[in-house]
């Protein structure tokens, strides 16, 4: 990884992209999700500072667990914009999603656990079914996979994908 020496403040977009392993497209694409900032040379290049850096290392961080760019951005946005974020900025800014993330384990599990089942009914629809439709309201009622016209009322019932909608 190339080093960028103590006494250069700002990163051009190829240095940015050399030490922090993101494509130059990537980084115009955080950039113009307000992720990162720059600003332009008298010629209209873009220079990072420093801190960038840290900014994207935290984006690419937080992509790899499934976080949303918009969430993230809105993480970015509580940071100071005068110095380098420390370690107990990120720590507070990760903390908030912990809650997010046990989730999306918890997810994770029930579909590992259930993924056999599911894989053998082909239609994931099965009548105990966590994956396809866990809160199958109205395969509590009913079976199928559509919305269908009540006779007489024209209003739609629902029918759940659960309960065995599309097996036969």
């Amino acid at each position: 990884m190339p080093q960028i020496p103590e006494k250069i403040h700002e990163l051009t977009v190829g240095q940015l992209s050399a030490r922090s392993g993101a494509a130059v497209s990537a980084l115009h694409f955080y950039e113009s999700k307000g992720l990162i900032s720059s600003r332009r040379t008298s010629g209209n290049q873009r220079r990072y500072s420093r801190d960038t850096l840290r900014r994207v290392a935290f984006v690419r961080a937080a992509q790899r667990v499934g976080i949303p760019l918009a969430t993230i951005r809105d993480a970015l946005a509580e940071l100071p914009e005068e110095r380098t974020p420390t370690y107990e900025d990120w720590a507070r800014l990760s903390e908030a999603w912990r809650s997010e993330l046990d989730e999306r384990i918890k997810q994770l599990n029930r579909l590992r656990d259930h993924l056999t089942d599911c894989i053998g009914c082909g239609c994931l629809s099965l009548d105990t079914c966590v994956l396809s439709n866990p809160d199958d309201v109205f395969g509590e009622r009913l079976t199928g996979s559509r919305l269908m016209v009540e006779q007489g009322g024209g209003r739609e019932r629902g029918r759940g994908r659960g309960r065995g909608a599309g097996c036969s």
